[in-house]
């Protein structure tokens, strides 16, 4: 009887298959906006019709004075926080952007390295499952007027990938824009998803894709290689 428990009890484990396990030493690292969901600040501009809005970091590299002269705008238009949480609060990732960021983790870690802010992601967070995500702080008074930001740190996203090499994982970042570059230089494999022209005529040294299929197969074809 003992023996025949000891049979039965042998089948019933063979048959449940072993749970797949994300690997530990890979990592990938992405840019948020223009890679997983839309650009905040130009959906804003479209709506209050404000055209400098429109500019972001494909445009002008130095995040600094872009910060500074959307801050400015802001303030002459007497725009606050408020007005940019109404847009977000209505926005969606990008098609297909959920599930591939679903199918990644089941693979790989996943890390967001953005120039965005917390104040504006946590909506868009949510309808992607919640990945970790590094960024940066807005400082706003009682009244909702953006009155500056803190960085998470200078040239942050670099600086992530570094660490995280350092931390013997292999990186594979992609980003779509000026302030991604350092990064996917910092990393085993840079990608550029959906970069404007002049952003890829200037860094021919990465591949480019316009989709997730494809930068699935770029990722795990980098991490094949590494």
């Amino acid at each position: 009887m003992g023996a025949a428990c000891s049979s039965r009890g042998k089948g019933l484990l063979s048959a449940t298959p072993a749970l797949k396990r994300p690997d530990a030493v890979k990592i990938v690292c992405l840019d948020l906006e223009g890679v997983l969901v839309p650009e905040i600040w130009i959906d804003f501009a479209e709506l209050t019709g404000i055209d400098a809005l429109k500019a972001t970091t494909r445009d002008i590299a130095d995040y600094d004075e872009l910060m500074r002269m959307r801050l400015e705008t802001l303030d002459a238009h007497g725009l606050g926080l408020p007005d940019i949480e109404r847009v977000i609060d209505r926005m969606s990732p990008l098609e297909g952007a959920a599930e591939f960021l679903r199918d990644l983790r089941a693979d790989y870690q996943l890390v967001i390295l953005s120039d965005t802010f917390y104040e504006f992601a946590r909506p868009l967070m949510a309808q992607l499952d919640w990945p970790t995500l590094f960024c940066h702080t807005l400082n706003t008074d009682d009244s909702g007027r953006i009155t500056g930001y803190q960085l998470r740190l200078a040239d942050h996203k670099r600086a992530a990938v570094e660490a995280f090499r350092q931390l013997n994982f292999q990186v594979v970042a992609a980003g779509d824009s000026y302030n991604d570059t350092a990064m996917l230089g910092a990393a085993n494999q840079g990608i550029l998803f959906s970069a404007p022209d002049n952003v890829i005529a200037e860094f021919p040294q990465f591949p480019v894709t316009n989709d997730y299929q494809h930068l699935r197969a770029l990722i795990d074809d980098a991490f094949n290689r590494a």
